[in-house]
C-alpha cells in the first residue's frame, strides 16, 4: 500500500502528532549536522572549505543540489546547517540560497508535463508552472548582480541578526536545545560505537538521512492534512484579490513547508481553467515568502545546538535566514508592480512548448541539470 494512501486511512488527531515527531526529527537532524562536523576536526573542515567557488558557482551549486533533491526546503536547510557548523563561508551560502529558489521551480514545471495530452489544458497549466520559474529568475538577474557589486543584502541581514541578538533571540532557542540535545547526544554516542575514527562521517550520514526523511514525511503528512482538504476551497474566493491570494500563499507554504507543494497543486487548477496565470502568480509570491520558514527553524535548531563558545559562528546560520526572507520579500515588492512581465512570459513560453513537446524536456534538462552540473563541474 502506497504512504500517502496509509497516511489518508490515519485519523486528523494523529496525524498533527506524527508532524509534531516528524519536526522534532528534523531539529535533530540539523543540530546533528552541526555536532558531525564538530567530531571530524578542523582538517575536514578545512578541506571542505578549500576553493568554494565564486558567486556564479556558489549559485549554481543551488540550482542543482534543489532539482536533486527536489526541495529547496532541504538545500537552504542543509546549507544553514553547514555555514552555523562554519563548514561553508557565508558569503558563498547565500549565493547557494538564490540558486535554491530557482531550482525550486522544477517541481511544478515537472508537474505540468501531466497535462501535455490535452493541448489548451497543457498550455494553461505549462505557464502557471513556469510563470513561478520566470519571476524567480527575473528577481535573481536584478539582485544577484546588485549583492555581488554591493552586498547590501548580506549588511542588511546583518542588521537584522543584530537586532534579533538584541532582544534574545538566541535565549528563543532554549527550549529547541533543551529538546534536541539528548537525542543529539545520544546520535553522536552511537556514531562513536560504530566506529572511533569515523564517528563524525557516520554521525553526518545519520544527521542527513534523518533531516531528508524527516522533511519529507513532515510535507506528506501535512499534504495529507491540508492538500487534500483545499480543492473545494481552491476557487475564485480564495484568488479574489491578489493581496488575497498572496497571503493565502504564505500561509499555506508555511503550515505544509514546502513551496513546491503550494505551487504544484495549484497547476492542475490552472489547467483546468478555474484559474488564472495572473491569479495564481501573487500566490506564487506569497509561497515563496512562506518557505522561508524553514530556513528559520533549521538556523534556530544549529544555533540551539552551538555551545557557549561557538554561538558567534552559530549566529551565520540566523542572518542566512535573515538574508534568505530579505532576498524574497524583496522580490516580492519589486515586481509587484510588474507582475504582468513574468505572466506574459510564462504564456508566451507556453504557447512555444505547445508546438514542439519536445522544448518542455530539453528547458527541463538544460536549465536546471546540465547547465548547472557543467558551470559547477568547470568552475571547480
Amino acid at each position: 500500500m502506497k504512504p500517502a494512501r496509509v497516511l489518508d486511512r490515519i485519523p486528523t488527531t494523529a496525524k498533527a502528532v506524527l508532524v509534531f515527531v516528524a519536526l522534532y526529527f528534523f531539529l535533530v537532524g540539523i543540530g546533528s549536522m552541526s555536532a558531525a562536523f564538530k567530531m571530524m576536526g578542523s582538517g575536514v573542515m578545512q578541506s571542505l572549505l578549500a576553493n568554494p567557488g565564486g558567486p556564479v558557482v556558489s549559485l549554481f551549486i543551488g540550482i542543482l543540489a534543489t532539482t536533486l533533491v527536489q526541495s529547496s526546503s532541504t538545500t537552504t536547510s542543509v546549507v544553514v546547517g553547514l555555514v552555523a557548523a562554519g563548514v561553508i563561508p557565508f558569503h558563498s551560502a547565500i549565493f547557494m540560497v538564490m540558486g535554491a529558489n530557482v531550482g525550486t521551480t522544477v517541481t511544478n514545471t515537472i508537474v505540468s508535463l501531466g497535462h501535455i495530452t490535452r493541448s489548451n489544458e497543457y498550455r494553461r497549466a505549462f505557464a502557471a508552472a513556469t510563470v513561478h520559474d520566470f519571476f524567480n529568475v527575473i528577481v535573481l538577474l536584478v539582485l544577484f548582480p546588485l549583492e555581488v557589486l554591493t552586498g547590501f543584502l548580506s549588511r542588511l541581514s546583518s542588521l537584522c541578526t543584530d537586532g534579533f541578538q538584541d532582544i534574545g533571540g538566541a535565549k528563543l532557542a532554549d527550549p529547541i536545545k533543551a529538546v534536541t540535545k539528548p537525542m543529539i547526544a545520544s546520535l553522536r554516542d552511537l556514531a562513536g560505537w560504530v566506529s572511533e575514527d569515523s564517528g563524525g562521517y557516520v554521525l553526518l550520514g545519520l544527521a542527513i538521512v534523518m533531516t531528508f526523511a524527516a522533511l519529507i514525511f513532515l510535507v506528506k503528512t501535512l499534504k495529507s492534512i491540508m492538500v487534500t482538504r483545499l480543492e473545494k476551497f481552491f476557487d475564485r474566493l480564495l484568488f479574489k484579490t491578489p493581496y488575497r491570494a498572496l497571503v493565502f500563499g504564505l500561509l499555506l507554504t508555511m503550515l505544509v513547508q514546502s513551496s513546491s507543494i503550494t505551487t504544484s497543486v495549484a497547476v492542475p487548477l490552472v489547467g483546468a481553467g478555474i484559474l488564472t496565470v495572473r491569479q495564481i502568480l501573487p500566490y506564487t509570491m506569497g509561497a515563496n515568502v512562506g518557505t522561508t520558514v524553514t530556513t528559520l527553524l533549521a538556523a534556530l535548531a544549529a544555533l540551539a545546538a552551538a555551545g557557549a563558545g561557538e554561538l558567534e559562528t552559530a549566529m551565520l546560520g540566523v542572518r542566512l535566514a535573515f538574508f534568505h526572507a530579505l532576498f524574497n520579500v524583496l522580490g516580492v515588492v519589486m515586481l509587484w508592480p510588474f507582475q504582468r512581465i513574468p505572466a506574459a512570459m510564462a504564456m508566451g513560453f507556453a504557447g512555444l512548448a505547445l508546438r514542439n513537446r519536445l522544448i518542455p524536456l530539453v528547458y527541463i534538462l538544460l536549465t536546471f541539470y546540465v547547465a548547472p552540473f557543467l558551470v559547477v563541474w568547470f568552475g571547480r
